[in-house]
């Protein structure tokens, strides 16, 4: 099966899996199951590390690299597709980034893997 990583659950897999969720935990280690990143993702970690919010061991793109070689995560760009879903959301979360993720979830019929309770006000399934 093929699921979304929000940033935070990409983020906590690479750096303290610990705060992921058991079944989640699981979901990343099966091996028949294909996690997804979406480039969306990828920008906003690089904006939060440029801004100081966030701290990272080494560039978040050598981070992807590596999570591509060892463990296939693929990265998921943004298609026009997904612009059309963005499009027809309504308005519950205010980040656009979020707002991004979820309509890329639609338009591709995969589940996102988060812990973000504002997810779930759109009709994408969310595990946790």
């Amino acid at each position: 099966m093929r699921y979304l990583l929000d940033t935070a659950a990409f983020l906590w897999w690479v750096g303290d899996s610990r705060k992921l969720s058991e079944r989640v935990f699981r979901l990343i280690q099966h091996a028949e199951n294909e996690m997804y990143l979406s480039a969306v993702c990828i920008r906003e970690i690089q904006i939060k590390a440029q801004i100081g919010r966030l701290d990272l061991p080494t560039p978040i793109l050598e981070i992807v690299e590596r999570q591509y070689a060892e463990n296939n995560v693929h990265i998921l760009p943004i298609q026009l597709n997904h612009m059309y879903a963005f499009n027809l959301l309504p308005n519950h979360h205010p980040d656009p980034f979020d707002r991004t993720l979820i309509a890329q979830a639609i338009a591709e019929n995969m589940p996102i893997i988060t812990n973000d309770p504002m997810f779930a006000k759109y009709p994408v399934e969310t595990i946790w």
